[in-house]
């Protein structure tokens, strides 16, 4: 019966239950130790900001991205940073044969903001007054650096950069004997 099978998504929700799971505990231990710290603890470093992004990657698994200021630990959070990581989206344009990535980083202008592109990572770093963002994107897909445009408006920034070509190979005709 057609109830009985799961269309080849049963693996697809197993590690999507796996990646809330992992979520969920890390909240409750970011929770944890919230609750434990001393008032005077808590507003020196707040405000505190932190998330995950999960999207379904080109090999159909869920891929789960982190942005904020503070990273969780095993036993709690990791001390806030100053530097938060913006929230970002990546999307692969089989069509023009282009990554597109999106950064969300507001109070900044785009004279704060610095992209550095090498074959397969790009690094977004900006800087203006307290607002600090950082962070570094890692592309499984070979990037031409030379091709990368960027433009940034209301608080975000996009980036279009073109993929490198995978070397055609060359064959050689063997001689039959």
């Amino acid at each position: 019966m057609w109830r009985d099978r799961d269309f080849g998504f049963g693996r697809l929700f197993e590690d999507m239950d796996r990646e809330f799971a992992e979520a969920e505990e890390m909240l409750n231990r970011m929770f944890r130790t919230v609750r434990g710290m001393r008032p005077e603890e808590l507003a020196a470093n707040f405000p505190y900001y932190y998330g995950y992004q999960v999207t379904i990657g080109p090999d159909g698994r869920p891929h789960v991205r982190e942005f904020g200021n503070i990273k969780p630990a095993a036993r709690g959070l990791v001390a806030p940073s100053e530097t938060r990581e913006p929230l970002v989206d990546t999307a692969l344009d089989e069509k023009e044969n282009t990554l597109v990535i999106t950064a969300e980083m507001p109070g900044v202008t785009k004279q704060d903001i610095k992209v550095e592109v090498s074959q397969d990572t790009v690094t977004i770093h900006a800087e203006k007054g307290d607002k600090k963002y950082h962070t570094e994107i890692p592309s499984s897909a070979a990037l031409d650096d030379k091709s990368a445009k960027a433009t940034y408006a209301n608080g975000i920034l996009e980036l279009k950069i073109k993929l490198k070509e995978p070397p055609k190979p060359k064959a050689t005709e063997v001689k039959v004997e």
